[in-house]
């Protein structure tokens, strides 16, 4: 079993995070996203995507897409739950983390791959003012986190959750994609100083 992993962009990091909380190491194979290398042949007969992650397995047969792998993982090794621990809390960690993704990570990274210069390349075309349209709906989701994150320690509950990985790395890709964090948000940036002060989130 191998991780073709891609440093530093968000997807790659998710994986790598939720395998520090749970302790698993897995060998990584490092692919140079900034050279292309997830266009070349190595990801791409496991991923026709040309997508990273990849978890390529013992029998040569491959997942793909960070969650999915996530999925996989927390079946083999259940301890500490980071997808739920009974029927809701597993539903309820799995509305949050997709709130997550689609309503804030995925706004940050719009934001990021339609105006950043190095992106010109993937994003063709690279769409400007669709940039510009992004940036407020993330910041909104921001305003509406820290509300949210008034009565409770995590995202999905009293618990660290793939929710919160997730959440994170959004928090985190706001520097490189140029969107300001609104001021006063106190409950959201009390829950990122106790997540990023996580062993795991240098992963």
């Amino acid at each position: 079993m191998k991780l073709l992993d891609g440093g530093q962009a968000p997807n790659p990091r998710r994986v790598r995070i939720f395998l520090a909380e749970k302790g698993i190491e897995v060998p990584l194979e490092p692919v140079d996203m900034g050279a292309l290398g997830h266009k070349e042949e190595v990801v791409t007969k496991h991923n026709p995507l040309q997508r990273l992650p990849v978890l390529v397995l013992d029998d040569g047969s491959a997942l793909t897409e960070s969650v999915a792998i996530c999925r996989y993982f927390e079946e083999l090794h259940p301890e500490p739950p980071l997808m739920g621990v009974d029927p809701l809390d597993r539903a309820r960690v799995e509305m949050w983390q997709r709130r997550m993704e689609m309503n804030l990570l995925l706004f940050v990274a719009n934001t990021f791959r339609h105006a950043h210069p190095a992106m010109a390349t993937w994003e063709v075309p690279q769409i400007k003012e669709f940039s510009e349209a992004n940036r407020p709906r993330a910041q909104e989701t921001l305003r509406w986190l820290n509300e949210e994150l008034a009565d409770r320690e995590f995202i999905a509950g009293d618990r660290y959750t793939i929710a919160d990985i997730t959440a994170m790395i959004a928090v985190d890709f706001t520097k490189p994609a140029r969107i300001d964090i609104p001021e006063g948000l106190d409950n959201l940036m009390d829950w990122y100083g106790r997540v990023k002060a996580r062993p795991s989130a240098k992963a």
